[in-house]
Parts: structure tokens; C-alpha cells; sequence
């Protein structure tokens, strides 16, 4: 983690921090990409394009431009975060207990 390269912020509460992160996003706080994000969005290019020709789904993105073709590969990243996040926040810990070994 580098700590002095991006700002740091502690909360109370999990309640406290989802407001300041809802503040932080309506502020465009929070939209720039890392460097390590903003390279694996490009490098999922390929296997988009991979499974696009196996289906035989290219042709309507044939002359579409890569910020397009990104803004696609990050609606499924972020629908697929967001997915995982309602799922985490609704599961009961007691229903799923991880086994000792």
C-alpha cells in the first residue's frame, strides 16, 4: 500500500464510511482510475474480443472505439462489484460458517 499517494480517510462506523464514500463519488472523489486499474481494463480488451468472435457477436463491435469498448468491460465490472456487495451485505454470517481445519 502507498499510504502518502492517496488520501486517507478513517470512519466510525461502516454506516459513517458508506457516506463518506457516497459524498466522495457525488464530488468526483472517487472516478479516477489507477494505473494498474486503467491497464487491466485494457488488457481485458483481448478476451472480450475473444469471446465476442466465438459467439459470433463482432461485427457491432467491429469499428467501435477502445473508450467504448472500455466503458463496456467497466458496466460488467461494476455491475458484477455491485452484485457481490448486495449479496455480501444480505447473507447471514451464521449461514455460511468457514469449517476449522
Amino acid at each position: 500500500m502507498r499510504l502518502g499517494e492517496f488520501p486517507h480517510h478513517r470512519f466510525c462506523s461502516m454506516a459513517c464510511c458508506d457516506a463518506g464514500g457516497a459524498l466522495a463519488r457525488r464530488s468526483n472523489g472517487v472516478i479516477d482510475k489507477t494505473q494498474m486499474e486503467a491497464r487491466a481494463i485494457k488488457e481485458a480488451r483481448r478476451p472480450l474480443a475473444e469471446v465476442l468472435v466465438e459467439l459470433q457477436l463482432m461485427a457491432p463491435f467491429h469499428d467501435r472505439s477502445a473508450a467504448e469498448i472500455d466503458r463496456i468491460i467497466e458496466a460488467c465490472v461494476d455491475g458484477f462489484q455491485a452484485s457481490m456487495q448486495r449479496q455480501a451485505a444480505e447473507r447471514d454470517p451464521l449461514d455460511d460458517p468457514i469449517p476449522f481445519s
